[in-house]
This record gives structure tokens, C-alpha cells and sequence, in this order.
């Protein structure tokens, strides 16, 4: 299967309110996951962007919906992490609620791409976010990501944690991805190509 294409991504804004979603209205692939799983380097590995999506030196401090323009064909949707310990119950909550506001609002949505680190499995806040959306019948996906430090020996019971504590089906799709090394760029890419393929 053909990967997708990028050839020309933009950056086109941070917004706190996703009825502010930028036009022209396009599709779109949101990613979301907790503060320090790897979100911004994922988003420059995939675009091949060095520094497009920037790397926050105070986790937890962004609670902005970042959007992307990828050719004019959908938009790359980032949004805040989650779980920053060092930080209050009021800007828990601001995360809390951008997140659920973008993910109820919008009706452009094709995936949510969840990112849980590999090295570490899916925590308490990652298990309540998929029953979340579970719940409210959101489409989403588990990458797991800096799927280098583990070492391919690690790896099959790597996922099969992840897919325990996830309660995923063997059918369920489970992406490992490294912004280091690359690995899992063109399966990504695949899986978003479909998806834009079938939404036409």
C-alpha cells in the first residue's frame, strides 16, 4: 500500500476554542497523549520537519490546540499533553476540558491517534481516556511511541501490556513508532492514507 505524501505542512495556529477551527474545513487526524510520550517529535518525524511542532519547555503549561495544514488536503490536529505531575487541579482541568471540548465539537475528525510510551505502558490517565472515548464512540488508535529504547526482544511483550491494560482486540490496530530511528513513519502514513482515501 502506498504511504501518504507531505509535501508542504504549515503551521496555521494555536487555538483554546475548537469552534475557532481554521477554514477552509478539511479533515482531520488528531493526536493527543501525555506530557513527555514523544507528541511533538512524532509530529516533526512524520511531517520530516525539524522543529515545525514545537517541543513545550514547560510540560504542562500548553493547553492550546495546535493545527497543522498538511498540502491543503487535512489538517494535523495536536492536541495539549496530559499528566504533568508538577502542575494544579485547575490546569488538569483546562487540559481535561480542551480535550473533551475539541473531541465533541468537531465533526472533522478521521482518528485520534493516542500516544502511550512504550518503555513505560499505558498509565491510569491513558486507560481513562480510551474508556472516554469508548464511550463517546470516538475513532482512535494506539501508537506507541520511543519504540527504540526497548529493543526488538522487548518489544512483543511491550504490546502485548499495552493491549492488556487498553482492553485492544487482536484486531485492533497497534502502531510502534521511534522519531529516532523512524520506525513505524510509513505504517502511520499508511494507516492515514486509508482513512483519507475511504472519506471521500
Amino acid at each position: 500500500m502506498a504511504i501518504l505524501k507531505i509535501h508542504n505542512p504549515r503551521f496555521v495556529g494555536s487555538l483554546l476554542n475548537p469552534a475557532q477551527a481554521p477554514r477552509p474545513a478539511l479533515p482531520e487526524f488528531a493526536f493527543v497523549g501525555r506530557s513527555n510520550v514523544g507528541k511533538s517529535s512524532l509530529i516533526n518525524t512524520l511531517l520530516n520537519r525539524r522543529n515545525l511542532a514545537r517541543v513545550s519547555k514547560q510540560p504542562g503549561k500548553t493547553r492550546t490546540i495546535n493545527y497543522f495544514n498538511i498540502d491543503d488536503r487535512f489538517y494535523l490536529v495536536d492536541l495539549p499533553g496530559y499528566g504533568f505531575a508538577r502542575v494544579g487541579h485547575r490546569e488538569k482541568h483546562l487540559w481535561q476540558k480542551a480535550i473533551e471540548d475539541y473531541l465533541l465539537q468537531t465533526d472533522r475528525l478521521l482518528m485520534l491517534y493516542v500516544l502511550v510510551d512504550a518503555r513505560v505502558g499505558a498509565k491510569e490517565l491513558d486507560v481513562q481516556l480510551v474508556a472516554w472515548l469508548r464511550h463517546h464512540q470516538i475513532p482512535f488508535t494506539v501508537v506507541a511511541t520511543k519504540v527504540d529504547a526497548l529493543g526488538r526482544s522487548k518489544r512483543p511483550g511491550a504490546e502485548t501490556a499495552i493491549r492488556q491494560a487498553l482492553v485492544l482486540s487482536p484486531d485492533d490496530p497497534l502502531i510502534f513508532f521511534s522519531a529516532k530511528d523512524r520506525t513505524g513513519r510509513a505504517d502511520l502514513l499508511k494507516h492515514m492514507k486509508l482513512l483519507l482515501d475511504s472519506s471521500r
